[in-house]
């Protein structure tokens, strides 16, 4: 178990197309998270469409282990934010589960309306922010002038931004000992009633509904029977574990640490994104705050040609809802 000192939970908030996909993936390379051979492009990025136009939808969570200048081995838990203006649900949920934020700008393009709405988003959810100016390289980079522009924005030094490139890896290091120099470690409680925030979950064909948790108080482990406080539903932990990127169950999953949960349930509704996960036997009187419920913009009618396929429909409409929880339907 590691000491939550040395823990530091983040993500990388930045306007479409500055490049957070991109540092992901050099700050998994630098620490060794993944080897030369097994990296490609957008390594976190996993669904079809995300690779295909190049941006990020869905959230995601993987552990960096990484050895500090100090000789401290820390954990890193980066938790992969979708940027475009059209996710700031799917963002908002993922700084919740967050102490600090990388705010990612181009240094070609400078400071855009979308990296404003995410870095006062980050900034009401309480966060310690680094700022980071990226595409150093370009010919048209303008790093000091954009600096100036983010400490502008957040009150700062432009010396306090630092400089990457994320195609290079230049200034990765320097990022790296950064986020465990500046970002504050978490501060739960290890023996306090558990309380774990469910802040994505994906569908798996095979062992049903998968959730992504933050714990924040107490331990979860395996076989634990867990109480989600939203539905009431007391479900029992199958596997608890971490993605370093690749999927690796452990025994437990403790204050402070981010992971993915399996219960073996196929209906979506029994756990809901933004819910607080508890021990059935030993609960937690209230639950995690920082969550706000989806407010619906787009609004549609669907109907099958064939009447027969309305349960077809249905089930569909459950498995979208679960890789995106700001759906709302009714039939």
């Amino acid at each position: 178990m590691m000491d939550q000192s040395r823990i530091r939970n983040f993500s990388i908030i930045a306007h479409i197309d500055h490049g957070k996909s991109t540092l992901a993936d050099r700050l998994l390379e630098r620490t060794g998270a993944i080897s030369e051979r097994d990296m490609r492009a957008q390594l976190l990025d996993e669904m079809d469409l995300e690779r295909e136009r190049g941006i990020t939808i869905k959230a995601n969570a993987v552990r960096i282990d990484y050895r500090a200048g100090d000789g401290e081995s820390y954990e890193l838990n980066l938790i992969d934010t979708p940027g475009h203006v059209d996710f700031s649900y799917e963002v908002s949920r993922s700084l919740a589960a967050c102490e600090g934020a990388l705010l990612l700008v181009d240094a070609s393009q400078g400071v855009e309306a979308q990296t404003l709405a995410n870095a006062y988003l980050a900034i009401e959810s309480g966060l310690e922010i680094i700022p980071v100016v990226n595409k150093i390289d370009l010919p048209a980079a303008e790093p000091e002038r954009v600096a100036a522009e983010l400490a502008g924005i957040l009150g700062g030094d432009p010396t306090e931004v630092i400089a990457v490139s994320a195609k290079s890896g230049a200034g990765v290091e320097e990022l790296l000992e950064a986020i465990v120099d500046r970002l504050p470690a978490p501060e739960g409680k290890p023996d306090g009633p558990l309380r774990a925030l469910v802040f994505d979950s994906y569908y798996d064909t095979y062992r049903g509904v998968v959730s992504l948790v933050r714990v924040v108080d107490g331990a979860i482990s395996q076989g634990d029977a867990i109480r989600f406080m939203a539905t009431n539903e007391v479900l029992e932990a199958d596997e608890v574990g971490v993605r370093r990127p690749a999927i690796q169950p452990t025994r437990s999953l403790t204050a402070g640490e981010a992971g993915y949960l399996i219960t073996g349930v196929k209906e979506i509704d029994l756990i809901r994104v933004g819910d607080t996960g508890t021990h059935a036997e030993r609960p937690a009187d209230i639950p995690l705050s920082g969550y706000a419920e989806p407010k619906p913009m787009v609004f549609s009618g669907l109907f099958p040609t064939d009447g027969d396929d309305f349960e077809r429909l249905r089930e569909a409409l459950d498995k979208l809802r679960l890789n995106d929880s700001s759906l709302v339907y009714a039939a």
